[in-house]
């Protein structure tokens, strides 16, 4: 019988022992991410039993680091990026003078040369994307103001980290420190300067001619009506341009992602663009994590203890420290400052990119890109720790630093609070959609009471701006959920498409008041099922209604028929209760 190819092999084990994992580790109150590590270590060369192909799993990592990218650019601008450009460019070259002097000393306590060091400390200071971005979402701080600080700052990274792997090569001998290895000045610059013009290239060519392509090809393939082909062509626009981007300009897969999403963010598809990549993007996210476990080598830990302790120091507490000055230098408050320091206390990708290519040119040791994983491994797994308790740290002494009030401000807290509203026998209405916002049009028009919660940044804007009451966020989430003041509300109208979200709505709305009425939307009959297993009072399947329609219009019809002497028709039977 034929064995599974590498593919699909990493593939199912990947995804198999993540979630297997990452249960587990939920139920320690823990980040799922921290699942997903330990699933990589569990199947990596270094530990017994099963080993997937490393190979294929970086390969499989560096789509969902390309959709997680791509999905970040659909909620950003190009403003946004721009406004945070004065504190992003110093922060990140903060992080890398403070960085990269403390690992040449840890170099040289290691017998390395002073170009491994250098590209050591590199390496140190560079923020994963990932880690960082899944952060940032789950805490809803991605569209806050630190949320664009920090996007902006990995942003600056980012471009470095390409420049440097672009001149690595021709340096390679000066670093090594061999005689006459220097290049001609001329030579450097010109290496630099078409460096530089492939990624402004790049940068000109998606604002000119990406602005109107990528809307175009969406807005084209929405009009064909089918889903398929939509879903297609969001995966081939993310996919594709990052290609190009690193084909043609030497610009990183992430970056070009990153900009494609960010220019179609400024069309009205981009909310539905987001919503048909978000499986994708979390599949393939999950495999970046454990392609990073398979990584890494428990044996680091006992062979060099106080050099793995040192890299972690420099992590955790050097680059934090750079960062957090940085942010308070630019008049930004203590919690602000903390959340953004803590958030970018961690490596990843790009470290592993650039330790990669240095150990193939004979710059780095091995030990080295041994202590570069280790530190990742360590520096991922304690990240969201640190953010966990920062959510808990009493922060009574910066509030009071940088406010003369004692009320708790939204800046105190690592997560993004959310107010319990004040209406009361109010309509609490799930998702402004096609179906929301018929909803809340004859709920205005009645003079009904009710408070919205949309997922989508922009919609919510708009629906304020109408005096609408909108909460943003995830309806699942138990902390937007109990914002809506469920046990004072008259009912839930649950108009979202999504039945495995709806039936988690519907389900806390029923523990929280067992009398509550909960109306329900279902495309199936297994979808009506799920619902009503939850809780919900009433389900509605469109697919029912418009039937029910159907019917009652013949009905209305046949008797005009009799009546104006034609033959009789069937009598139809009467359209069925709802659900």
């Amino acid at each position: 019988m034929p064995h599974p190819t590498p593919l699909i092999s990493t593939l199912v084990l990947g995804l198999v022992l993540a979630f297997a994992f990452g249960l587990a580790v939920q139920r320690f109150r823990l980040p799922p991410l921290i699942g997903y590590l330990l699933a990589g270590i569990a199947i990596g060369p270094f530990t017994p039993g099963v080993v997937a192909d490393q190979s294929v799993a970086n390969q499989l990592a560096e789509i969902g680091v390309i959709l997680l990218m791509f999905g970040v650019g659909l909620h950003f601008s190009l403003k946004d990026l721009l406004s945070v450009r004065a504190i992003a460019i110093p922060g990140a070259l903060s992080q890398a003078l403070v960085a990269v002097p403390l690992a040449m000393a840890l170099a040289w306590w290691q017998g390395w040369t002073p170009g491994a060091g250098l590209i050591f400390g590199i390496a140190l200071s560079v923020a994963s994307t990932v880690v960082l971005l899944r952060l940032l979402q789950e805490r809803r701080l991605l569209d806050t103001e630190r949320g664009r600080i920090t996007v902006g700052w990995l942003v600056v990274q980012d471009l470095g980290v390409v420049l440097v792997l672009v001149l690595l090569p021709a340096l390679a001998g000066v670093l090594k420190g061999e005689a006459g290895a220097a290049p001609e000045t001329s030579a450097l610059l010109q290496s630099i300067a078409v460096t530089l013009g492939k990624i402004a290239a790049f940068v000109l060519i998606m604002l000119l001619v990406g602005k109107k392509l990528i809307p175009a090809i969406l807005h084209y393939v929405a009009h064909t009506g089918s889903r398929e082909l939509f879903r297609l062509a969001v995966l081939s626009i993310a996919l594709g341009f990052a290609f190009a981007a690193s084909e043609l300009f030497g610009v990183s897969l992430a970056l070009g992602a990153f900009f494609a999403g960010m220019i179609l963010s400024e069309s009205r598809l981009s909310q539905q663009a987001a919503t048909e990549s978000l499986p994708f993007r979390d599949a393939f996210a999950v495999l970046f994590f454990v392609s990073v476990g398979m990584l890494f080598d428990p044996r680091i830990i006992i062979q060099e203890p106080v050099a793995l302790l040192a890299t972690v120091g420099i992590i955790l507490v050097a680059k934090s420290a750079a960062a957090y000055l940085v942010v308070r230098m630019f008049g930004h408050p203590a919690p602000t400052a903390l959340a953004i320091s803590v958030s970018l206390a961690q490596i990843g990708e790009f470290s592993f990119i650039l330790a990669g290519l240095s150990v193939s040119l004979a710059l780095l040791p091995e030990s080295a890109r041994s202590l570069i994983l280790a530190g990742a491994i360590l520096s991922i797994l304690l990240n969201p720790l640190l953010m966990e308790a920062l959510d808990r740290l009493p922060m009574r002494r910066a509030q009071q630093a940088d406010a003369a009030d004692a009320e708790p401000t939204p800046e105190a807290r690592g997560r993004e609070p959310i107010p319990v509203t004040r209406l009361s026998r109010h309509v609490v209405l799930i998702g402004h959609g096609r179906v929301g916002s018929v909803v809340s049009e004859a709920l205005r028009a009645a003079g009904v009471p009710f408070l919205v919660v949309e997922a989508d940044q922009d919609a919510a804007a708009a629906l304020r701006q109408q005096s609408i009451e909108t909460i943003t966020g995830n309806a699942a989430d138990p902390e937007v959920v109990r914002a809506t003041n469920l046990a004072s509300a008259r009912c839930l109208l649950v108009a979202i498409p999504d039945a495995f979200e709806g039936g988690q709505v519907v389900e806390q709305a029923r523990a929280i008041s067992p009398e509550l009425l909960i109306v329900a939307r279902a495309h199936s009959e297994e979808e009506v099922a799920h619902l009503k297993t939850h809780g919900a009072s009433i389900v509605i399947m469109g697919e029912h209604e418009i039937a029910k329609a159907m019917i009652e219009d013949v009905r209305k019809a046949v008797p005009r028929e009799e009546k104006s002497g034609q033959e009789s028709a069937p009598r139809l039977p009467s359209p069925a209760p709802a659900a």
